[in-house]
């Protein structure tokens, strides 16, 4: 009997960080975190801060960067050094 308790216990455990891994969508640079009764989630599908806090005008939300956003240009002031012997 415990060993099933402990084997639902895992697998519970591994489903959930399974779902929290995947909070944020690297596509987008601003996500929309919305907070309900239930349960507080992460709309990732806005382009700009602007389009977001639209979206989050009366509402229970506020609009955060993403931290994961796959962004394909280099930081802006990012300049590669050589090094020279």
């Amino acid at each position: 009997m415990r060993i099933l308790a402990l084997a639902i216990l895992t697998i519970a455990t591994v489903l959930t960080a399974a779902a929290r891994a995947q909070t944020y969508d690297p596509a987008y640079p601003v996500c929309l975190h919305v907070y309900t009764r239930g349960a507080n989630y992460y709309e990732c599908r806005y382009t700009s801060l602007p389009q977001c806090n639209a979206s989050a005008s009366g509402r229970a939300a506020q609009c955060v960067i993403n931290p994961y956003f796959a962004s394909t240009q280099e930081p802006a002031g990012y300049r590669r050094h050589r090094r020279v012997y």
